[in-house]
């Protein structure tokens, strides 16, 4: 039978790796990449360190607006699945691919498969939050990474759909943190600093705000730069405190590496607020909300305001003291591959 794996982004590079290994032993596997991430480092590079098969097809989508991206990856999918006519399509996360990929699937009637479902941060002003929403309703099956996550889809009415899986990041973090080497590992203390939310990066007095309270900070801070970050600092010249350094966006094993050795992560990322928990880190992140709300539960992820002026003494106390509960599972594309086996004999 043919599946279908349908990724555009860094995010969804990651989540794939470990399950189209093991999808491949039972499935003939066609991956569609949407072109949506296309550069380098956050493309081909993932691809070749999560030992992922090459795309079958790439769509070579790129960036633009919102809507343009969107209907422009639609069209384009549905064009490849009608003429491949998939057993099974499946989908990742909360990107315009996604959005797009479950759209064209269920219009076409393939069934559908939504990974990472059930997330809700409840702030509809994030474009993430309308294409999870819409994944979960339209795809036939979901895969839950976590209890919250269920009930989430049990308040929505989706209870038959659902699965609760175990989140497959578990998977990727623990294959990637398996090839670093210790003896690399960088000895001095820094934090680990990620940015890229339209609302967090687009306003420069945002980027002025958290730039002054982390100068406040003793500790050194390592900075990958994510493109769009950079060309708003670029573009409005805003000064980067003496203790931050900034540097290109990473491959995946890079930025394990830079997790591994951190001190502490600062981010807006939902992605690596899960890795921060699973590889033991505090986590302070710079949202009013989480997809992720049990890591804030567990007492190892603290939500901060970019304007509080107390960020820096908030950033400084925090130091979890609690046990690392088992949120995420283990073993996670093992269990996934038999899901979809169960369903696909019973379809």
């Amino acid at each position: 039978m043919k599946v279908v794996s349908i990724v555009g982004a860094r995010p969804q590079f990651i989540k794939l790796g470990p399950l189209s290994r093991l999808l491949r032993e039972s499935f003939e596997e066609i991956i569609i990449h949407t072109g949506q991430h296309y550069d380098h480092e956050m493309s081909d590079l993932f691809f070749d360190q999560l030992e992922i098969p090459k795309p079958d097809i790439n769509l070579g989508v790129g960036s633009g607006l919102q809507g343009a991206q969107t209907g422009d990856m639609l069209e384009k999918i549905e064009n490849k699945l009608m003429s491949i006519e998939p057993g099974l399509v499946l989908t990742f996360g909360d990107t315009n691919s996604t959005l797009a990929a479950c759209l064209a699937s269920s219009k076409l009637q393939f069934p559908t498969l939504h990974i990472e479902a059930g997330l809700r941060s409840f702030n509809k002003t994030m474009p993430e939050e309308i294409n999870r929403v819409v994944a979960d309703h339209t795809s036939d099956l979901l895969f839950a990474p976590t209890k919250e996550a269920v009930r989430n889809l049990e308040n929505e009415g989706l209870t038959e759909k659902a699965v609760l899986t175990g989140d497959i990041m578990v998977d990727s973090v623990e294959f990637v943190q398996s090839k670093i080497d210790n003896h690399n590992a960088n000895e001095n203390p820094y934090a680990l600093l990620t940015m890229h939310r339209p609302y967090n990066v687009d306003n420069p007095e945002n980027l002025k705000n958290l730039f002054r309270s982390l100068k406040e900070l003793s500790t050194s801070i390592i900075f990958p730069v994510h493109p769009r970050t950079r060309n708003i600092l670029n573009s409005n010249n805003i000064d980067v405190p003496d203790n931050i350094e900034l540097i290109e966006p990473q491959g995946y094993i890079e930025f394990q590496k830079l997790l591994r050795s951190c001190s502490r992560v600062i981010t807006d990322s939902g992605g690596l607020q899960k890795e921060a928990f699973i590889t033991g880190k505090p986590c302070i992140t710079l949202r009013p909300e989480t997809e992720w709300v049990e890591t804030v539960e567990a007492g190892w992820n603290l939500l901060a305001d970019l304007s509080d002026p107390n960020l820096a003494d908030k950033i400084k106390s925090f130091n979890p003291e609690e046990e690392r509960p088992d949120l995420y599972g283990k073993n996670v594309a093992e269990v996934m591959v038999a899901e979809i086996k169960k369903f696909i004999s019973q379809s």
